[in-house]
Order: structure tokens, then C-alpha cells, then sequence
């Protein structure tokens, strides 16, 4: 069967930062597979599968992304897409005050959230961004989540605090991915004589062995009563990065299982 020209990947060459967690190593691995060579921009190190490469990146640090980026150029060229996937949350084991009351939230931990998933995505537009822009062509797909588009729902986390815990879903993750939708906005219509196309993804809870109670709680509220799978959402990223979306750009797609129609 002639694969569909409108969805053709191959000789392509893709940026994903966060690479090599848990949604960013199944974008990598997926765009791989339908041909793209892939680089990852990771601080974190580890294996990559065929048609990958692993780049140590910190995506807060603009000499680190244009040491990188001048070595996918010079063995590849400019790069056709960038997907902003790296991002920084409260692990479940956060210390106590980063998940107490939004009146005492450290702001070391606000700075450190925001440096990842805001300034990060914006040093890379800058740099790779950039460099589509003078080549004329390209693609960015921004992550967000659905925590960007309204507010945590703080009774999913009850079962920790009937537990005994005090526990505040933190402030800073929700800001950080609000700010990437006019990011994305900002930049749609900045590139868009430049033939750069900049998207959103927006996200819904994604699987990850949860505790049961997070679960329970949390599909509850989802139309199609599950969390997401972190394969559910590639078919957004290879859309965005595809001639299919040609005339896509400065819009929000929204893989959230309906969590956003109630």
C-alpha cells in the first residue's frame, strides 16, 4: 500500500526536548519510525532506538541548545520540527512545602517550573525556531495540558490528605503551561510570513501506574473514562508535523479523552 504523501515524514529531520521520558521517548521513537532522524535534547542520558540521537541539553541554557543545534545542521541541516516536550512538574515525593498551601509556595520551586517549561520552550523557538524561519519552513508543536486551560481540580488528591497529608496540587505547572498557549499564539503569527507553523498540544493526564485512588478519582471525570495513553498522543504530534496541517497554525490541539467538555 502507497503510504499517504499528505502524512509523509521520511527524510525529515525532528527536535524533540524531553526526550527521553515518557512521552518524549514515544514521540522520538514514532517520528523514527515514519522516517524523521530525530534528535533529543535531554539532560537525561540513556539508550535511543535506530534513527535516533541523544544530545545532552539543557533547555534553560542557550548555549547549550545552539551547541546542539549547530551540530544537527551541519550533519543533517535545519531541522523541519520541533516539539517543546520537556517539562518539570512536583514529583509525588516533592517536599512538603511545594505541595502545602498556595500562600507559602516556594519561589525557588515557582522559578524552577517556569525556567523548564517556559523559558526552555522559548530558547528553543529562539534558536531552532529561528533557524526554520530563515530557511522557510517548519513546524512547532508546543506541549501543554489541560491544567494550562483551566484549573487542577484539588478534590482528585483528597485520598492524600484523608491519609493525613497536607497536599495542594502546586501553582507554578498550571501558569507554566498557560503561558505556552500565547507562546504559541505569539509565535504563529510572528513566523507565519516565514512559512513556520506554531501549535499547541494539549494534554490530559497520561498514564503512569498512578495510585489507585488518583485513578479512580481522576477517570471519574474523563468522557471516555480513562487516562491517556502516552501513544494516544502521537498521532497529534505526526498531524502537526505533517503536510496534512498545512494550513494549521496558532491553534490549540486538545487530546484530553473530553475532560474539557464538561
Amino acid at each position: 500500500m502507497t503510504a499517504d504523501p499528505l502524512f509523509d515524514l521520511s527524510g525529515r529531520v525532528a527536535v524533540v526536548t524531553g526526550g527521553m521520558g515518557q512521552l518524549g521517548s514515544v514521540y522520538a521513537a514514532g517520528l523514527a519510525e515514519r522516517g524523521m532522524r530525530v534528535a533529543v535534547f535531554d539532560v537525561a542520558r540513556g539508550d535511543v532506538p535506530d534513527g535516533v540521537r541523544s544530545f545532552e541539553v539543557d533547555v534553560t541554557d542557550r548555549a547549550s541548545i545552539e551547541a546542539a543545534a549547530r551540530a544537527i545542521e551541519t550533519d543533517w541541516g535545519v531541522p523541519h520540527l520541533l516539539v517543546n516536550n520537556a517539562g518539570l512538574d512536583s514529583p509525588p515525593d516533592a517536599p512538603a512545602e511545594e505541595v502545602g498551601p498556595f500562600e507559602s509556595y516556594p519561589e525557588s520551586s515557582f522559578d524552577a517550573v517556569m525556567d523548564v517549561n517556559v523559558k526552555g520552550a522559548f530558547l528553543c523557538c529562539q534558536v531552532l525556531g529561528g533557524a526554520m524561519a530563515r530557511a522557510g519552513r517548519g513546524s512547532i508543536v508546543n506541549v501543554s495540558s489541560i491544567y494550562g486551560l483551566l484549573s487542577p481540580v484539588q478534590d482528585l488528591y483528597a485520598f492524600r490528605r484523608e491519609s493525613g497529608e497536607t497536599f495542594v496540587k502546586p501553582v507554578a505547572y498550571s501558569v507554566s503551561k498557560s503561558a505556552i498557549l500565547n507562546l504559541t499564539r505569539y509565535l504563529a503569527t510572528y513566523w507565519a510570513k516565514d512559512g513556520v507553523r506554531v501549535n499547541t498540544l494539549t494534554l490530559a493526564g497520561v498514564w503512569n501506574d498512578q495510585p489507585a485512588e488518583f485513578v479512580e478519582a481522576y477517570t471519574a471525570r474523563i468522557p471516555v473514562g480513562r487516562m491517556l495513553e502516552p501513544p494516544e498522543a502521537l498521532g497529534a504530534v505526526v498531524f502537526l508535523a505533517s503536510d496534512a496541517s498545512s494550513y494549521v497554525t496558532g491553534s490549540n490541539v486538545v487530546v484530553d479523552g473530553g475532560w474539557s467538555a464538561w
